[in-house]
């Protein structure tokens, strides 16, 4: 990230922590609490403030497993990558509810994979096939359940629905970290041989192990990430609250390139358009809406759900961070072994970012090794 002359101080206030987290999102809060049950004093910093970022400008999906068709997943990776993949949601699934409980709900909504055309429609029922070969709960729909021009479903009972921000919310309180807002970080070096120094906007930190989590911001903070993650930029839409309601669950058709759900207090959610419109949505950090792909949004609505004449209410874009083979991200800087990361969720993070977070703080202060996730795969 550039700094102009003008936003420098000289001497700004040096800061101390013993571990500091950069990205006060879903995984940086995550990271907190395993961290701070570790024994570490935990500060946390934001360039905005908490959960500003992807992870308060999403659906709500906790979907089980990676962002793929399963046996798409398998080819690509293995199957055994897929399985563990699986099974870190399932995980990040139990922390949710577990720092949830009480604050706020998790409704089991379950998700729906829908054709959007006769070809994904094949593709969904080698996916059934082989999830039943891997005896992978799920029901397979062969032609369209919700009525509305699909081809045929993959249904998921297991995923759910959340507001993002109230869980983050959640997550953070209990945390006990400190949360330094506003604060953009632009620099790190090596302060000592144990040591790091964070050059930010308010302050001069210095902690003995920091940990990266600002998923499709991180080319902008150091060059190692460049080729590795892929800012994309995501639009969304809601209406004000519906007549009636329309469908309990989680939609995702197009191979997720489009996503829907009703909100908890009866908006209908719309996502998505940017297949259409690649050339500007990815490689942008610009969390802007653009008229294109909010044509595209509103197209959509209108050919699978006609009957919603309530207006927009509110329109909005995010920037996920993609990573260069569609896997999550957990290792260290070479040459600042102190400085770990947790990035590259591919839109997926509410499904995987406590446990990739865990895995994460796990390598930073014990240098366990974080599996299919490890960052040396990538070079």
């Amino acid at each position: 990230m550039t700094v102009s002359h003008w936003q420098t101080d000289p001497e700004p206030p040096l800061y101390e922590t013993d571990f500091l987290i950069v990205g006060a999102g879903l995984t940086g809060c995550s990271a907190a609490i395993f961290a701070t049950a570790a024994g570490h004093q935990v500060t946390l910093t934001d360039a905005r403030g908490l959960g500003l970022g992807a992870s308060s400008r999403n659906a709500g999906f906790l979907l089980s497993g990676i962002d793929a068709y399963y046996h798409r997943a398998c080819e690509r990776y293995g199957e055994a990558t897929v399985r563990e993949l699986l099974a870190l949601s399932l995980r990040t699934h139990e922390h949710w509810r577990r720092w949830a409980e009480g604050r706020t709900a998790i409704t089991p909504s379950g998700t729906l994979l829908l054709a959007q055309t006769a070809a994904e429609a094949r593709d969904i029922e080698r996916a059934a096939r082989a999830l039943a070969a891997a005896g992978i709960e799920h029901i397979h729909h062969p032609r369209d359940p919700l009525e509305r021009g699909y081809h045929a479903a993959l249904e998921r009972r297991q995923d759910a629905a959340v507001h993002p921000l109230a869980l983050l919310q959640a997550v953070f309180d209990q945390s006990d970290a400190t949360l330094l807002e506003n604060n953009a970080v632009h620099q790190l070096e090596a302060a000592t041989s144990d040591t790091v120094l964070v050059h930010s906007r308010r302050y001069r930190i210095r902690a003995r192990h920091v940990l990266l989590c600002v998923n499709g911001y991180a080319p902008l903070l150091h060059p190692y990430f460049r080729g590795k993650i892929v800012p994309v930029r995501a639009q969304c839409t809601v209406t004000e609250p519906l007549e009636q309601s329309l469908l309990k669950t989680c939609g995702y058709a197009d191979y997720g390139y489009w996503y829907f759900r009703e909100t908890d207090d009866g908006r209908f959610l719309l996502g998505g358009g940017r297949a259409a419109h690649r050339d500007q949505e990815n490689d942008t950090s610009e969390d802007r809406t653009t008229p294109a792909v909010q044509a595209e949004i509103d197209t959509y609505r209108q050919r699978h759900f006609p009957e919603i004449r309530v207006p927009v209410a509110r329109r909005w874009a995010g920037i996920m961070g993609f990573s260069a083979d569609g896997l999550p991200l957990v290792g260290r800087l070479p040459g600042l072994p102190q400085i770990g990361f947790a990035l590259g969720f591919n839109g997926n993070g509410l499904a995987l970012a406590a446990g990739v977070a865990e895995r994460a703080v796990e390598l930073l202060l014990e240098g366990r090794h974080p599996g299919a996730l490890a960052a040396e795969r990538l070079r």
